[in-house]
C-alpha cells in the first residue's frame, strides 16, 4: 500500500505546469496523471486542483478552451502559455537545486558530509 504525501507549498503549481506542458489536458486528467505517475503518492483533491488551475490561468501561465472529451462531455482543456513555459523552467530548476541540497544534508554522517 502506497502512502499518500502532502505536497510542500507551491509544489502543486509546478506539477500542474509540467503535466500541461505535455499537451492540452482537462483538470480531471491532470489529477489522474499526477496520481498515476507518482504511483499514488500524489493525490490532488478537486478542492485544491481547480483553484490552482484558475490561479495559474489568471496569472497568464495557462490558457483554456472548452472542448468535448473522449466520453462526449464538455470540459475545459488547459494549455501552457509562453509565460507558463518560462515559469515551468524557472520553477523546475529551483526545485532541482533545492532537492539536491536537501539530499546532501540528508546524507550527512555524524562527522559531517560524507
Amino acid at each position: 500500500m502506497t502512502e499518500k504525501s502532502d505536497l510542500p507549498q507551491g509544489t502543486l503549481d509546478l506539477l500542474i505546469l509540467k503535466v500541461v506542458a505535455l499537451g492540452p489536458v482537462h483538470g480531471y486528467a491532470i489529477a489522474q496523471r499526477l496520481q498515476q505517475v507518482s504511483r499514488d503518492v500524489v493525490q490532488v483533491p478537486q478542492g485544491s486542483l481547480y483553484p490552482a488551475l484558475h490561479r495559474l490561468e489568471n496569472r497568464g501561465l495557462l490558457t483554456a478552451d472548452w472542448k468535448d472529451t473522449d466520453t462526449g462531455r464538455e470540459a475545459k482543456f488547459y494549455r501552457l502559455t509562453r509565460k507558463g513555459r518560462a515559469q515551468l523552467e524557472t520553477e523546475a530548476a529551483s526545485w532541482e537545486r533545492l532537492t539536491a541540497a536537501v539530499g546532501l544534508i540528508l546524507k550527512m554522517s555524524d562527522g559531517g558530509v560524507q
